[in-house]
């Protein structure tokens, strides 16, 4: 759907229903106009809201219970003495709780703020900016819109994004916003210091594997990046709705950069615990590729976004992965006699097709692995 066709969207609905049409201009058009109460188009069903999954007698009154993930120190990983306990750390990090926090990652502090205004300021434009962007399309360069997908989403999530392609960058630049005037150069210059993190943690990750690093690391070094700004508004009514509904990623590492207003939260041992801020930090996790890839030994866990009633929450998205046109298999040095295979080749590009038609429907991975596994019908992603 490009701009015309959402222009035509959005026209039909405000045809239909003035109420409705409110909604695709997104959570902070809403907040702009002062409401004190979730519409309904928000209230998630009771099973699914995010009080939910807690023990019920500790839901009302215990305060909200964090993890603190495993911590990566870059310094200590780039010395050959330090390496190996690094390394030890990282898969075990991988192993169990498929996230975990990277510190000293070299990339300066202030193009991280830099990088967060300018995201802040680009949902702070007015509508008719932004709607430019809108689109369905998840091949367009720039896509930026509302809950997951604005147009067919049947309760809509608390979340406007500006989501970015970033491989070619030459290629993609010209089509980012040019507003704010800033956008495209803070955006591009965070853009390749992410990629450049990525694949020495790659690197890394490849290494706690036992897997040769030379072979694979060409394919990532042109490999696909998506960037995606996510902008989280106050909500007044936090325990009806969420930020982002339970997913995993589908690539193979994800850099999230948040600010210090907590959101993010892991399932971990089946309870959502709320991931602990570190200042200076990257939040990494494995993607469903990198699941793949490792044939298991490394998860793609789920997780899930809050909203809170207070503050506004901004994060940075990074999605790494193979090039679009590569297949996603299971390593070979990884699957033996005793290790049998446990995923099928997967073609990158029908995996995203079929990520973006169940992103509505809130289906994930994990359900689609379990098939697989089971071996059940055969589903080519």
């Amino acid at each position: 759907m490009g701009i015309l066709d959402y222009v035509v969207e959005v026209k039909k609905v405000e045809e239909g229903s003035e109420v409705e049409s409110k909604y695709l201009k997104g959570v902070r058009h809403l907040c702009e106009n002062g409401i004190t109460r979730v519409p309904n188009k928000y209230i998630l069903p009771l099973a699914n809201r995010p009080e939910k999954g807690r023990k019920a007698a500790a839901a009302a009154t215990a305060a909200e219970p964090t993890l603190k993930l495993p911590v990566i120190d870059l310094a200590k990983l780039r010395s050959p003495d330090c390496r190996p306990q690094v390394l030890e750390t990282l898969g075990k990090a991988c192993e169990n709780y498929g996230f975990f926090q990277v510190v000293n990652h070299g990339i300066d502090s202030e193009l991280v703020s830099r990088m967060a205004s300018v995201g802040k300021r680009f949902f702070e434009l007015p509508f008719e900016e932004r709607v430019k962007y809108m689109t369905n399309d998840v091949r367009t360069p720039v896509r930026c819109g509302t809950s997951v997908n604005q147009v067919i989403d049947s309760v809509f999530y608390w979340r406007d994004f500006l989501k970015l392609t970033c491989h070619p960058l030459d290629s993609v630049l010209p089509y980012w916003p040019s507003s704010p005037l800033d956008l495209r150069e803070e955006a591009r210059s965070y853009a390749e210091h992410s990629k450049s993190l990525f694949l020495e943690l790659v690197e890394a990750i490849l290494d706690s594997l036992g897997v040769d690093t030379g072979r694979v690391l060409r394919e990532f070094e042109d490999g696909s990046h998506l960037m995606v700004v996510n902008c989280y508004p106050p909500c007044p009514e936090p325990n009806l709705t969420l930020g982002m509904p339970p997913h995993s990623d589908y690539g193979f590492l994800t850099l999230l950069l948040q600010d210090d207003v907590h959101g993010l939260q892991a399932q971990c041992e089946g309870e959502w615990v709320t991931v602990e801020p570190v200042p200076n930090s990257l939040v990494v996790n494995v993607g469903d590729h990198l699941e793949i890839f490792s044939n298991g030994r490394y998860k793609s866990v789920l997780h899930r976004v809050l909203v809170n009633s207070t503050k506004s929450r901004i994060s940075v998205v990074s999605l790494h992965s193979l090039p679009v046109d590569s297949m996603v298999s299971p390593s070979p040095e990884l699957v033996g006699e005793g290790n049998p295979r446990l995923y099928k080749d997967t073609d990158f590009a029908s995996f995203l097709d079929f990520m973006s038609s169940c992103e509505a429907k809130h289906k994930n991975f994990l359900e689609t692995r379990k098939l697989t596994q089971g071996n059940k019908k055969n589903i080519k992603p």
